[in-house]
């Protein structure tokens, strides 16, 4: 199937995978990855990084993108469910807490990419601008999609 939507190229997660993120050997970013499971958030943990994960799984849309936002990130009830304010949430992390890095992760991203290539392109894009901004802070943001 084409799109009519150029999809950013994303590469995948170094060699170095996610012990390399935690020791500063990959620099943060926005990468692919096979899956996610609880030993992510398990290692981050140990590494005083703080992590959260989206579900995507049978996520089609863009209204559903955003409610299972709400959920993996734990955003307020008054998000407003649209692309400014999650750019604004994921630049404002404060509600999370001090810590050595904030890894956000996704589980079922190729589906919701598929379903919906527009809303997932706008996704990385707004993924992309948070790791930039907190890539000049002392704790960045790394996203990985799977």
């Amino acid at each position: 199937m084409t799109s009519p939507v150029d999809l950013p190229e994303l590469p995948e997660l170094p060699g170095e995978g996610l012990p390399g993120l935690f020791e500063g050997t990959v620099p943060p970013g926005v990468y692919r990855c096979d899956s996610v499971g609880p030993d992510v958030l398990m290692q981050a943990e140990a590494a005083n990084w703080i992590g959260a994960v989206i579900d995507l799984s049978d996520v089609t849309t863009k209204a559903e993108f955003m409610d299972r936002c709400v959920t993996g990130l734990e955003l307020p009830d008054w998000f407003g469910r649209n692309w400014d304010a999650l750019a604004d949430s994921l630049t404002d992390l404060s509600w999370w807490g001090e810590t050595n890095g904030y890894m956000l992760m996704t589980a079922g991203w190729p589906g919701f990419e598929e379903a919906d290539p527009a809303a997932a392109a706008t996704a990385v894009n707004v993924f992309t601008a948070a790791v930039g901004y907190w890539t000049v802070r002392s704790a960045p943001l790394t996203v990985l999609l799977g």
